[in-house]
């Protein structure tokens, strides 16, 4: 039944976002959103699509049995795309719209490789379904809608950050970014697949 497997990849796809498991995923886009503030929210929902879009297109494809890539490549990819991109918000002093279009980029180029680590898994289950297509968009938009709901948490903080406390746009910046830098630095050191 199309609703039912909407419903069961839908909670799969959140899951995959929301879960205690999932902190690859929230590391990056807590260091995709850093930069911005709760005044940019209709940049930040493009951005986290933008994800969403390159984290589909590999499931996609990985689904179909067009691409198949080694796990252990993928485990060791992933915290290295949280490392570059949370080495360039440290390496960034101005956070204006059109200094920040480089994450689009990020977020589009790196879902690509985020896609790959949920592929191997869902393979399995989607190639069985006999309604792949709901089962990928149940996915995609349960990732989608699990996406929002932590750039609302992490907006909601930094509204709260920059209106009752004295801490700057830029230290908030370096602190999270340090902080989500040296914790994906150590994953990527511990996946090294060789």
């Amino acid at each position: 039944m199309p609703l039912q497997d909407f419903i069961f990849y839908f909670k799969l796809g959140w899951e995959h976002i929301i879960s205690a498991d999932a902190l690859d995923h929230q590391l990056f886009i807590l260091a995709l959103v850093a930069i911005y503030s709760y005044h940019n929210v209709k940049q930040v929902l493009i951005l986290v699509t933008a994800f969403t879009l390159g984290h589909s297109l590999t499931l996609l494809l990985s689904v179909m049995d067009i691409i198949r890539f080694d796990s252990k490549w993928v485990e060791f990819l992933i915290p290295c795309t949280i490392v570059v991109t949370a080495l360039s918000n440290l390496c960034r002093r101005n956070f204006s719209l059109k200094s920040v279009k480089i994450n689009y980029f990020f977020a589009l180029g790196f879902g690509l490789i985020h896609g790959m680590g949920f592929a191997n898994s869902i393979r399995m289950m989607l190639a069985k379904d006999q309604n792949i297509g709901w089962g990928l968009f149940g996915f995609n938009v349960g990732l989608e809608a699990g996406q929002v709901f932590m750039v609302m948490i992490i907006l909601l903080i930094t509204f709260i950050i920059f209106n009752y406390t004295r801490i700057k746009r830029l230290s908030w910046v370096l602190f999270v970014s340090a902080a989500v830098f040296s914790l994906a630095l150590k994953m990527a050191l511990e996946r090294i697949p060789f």
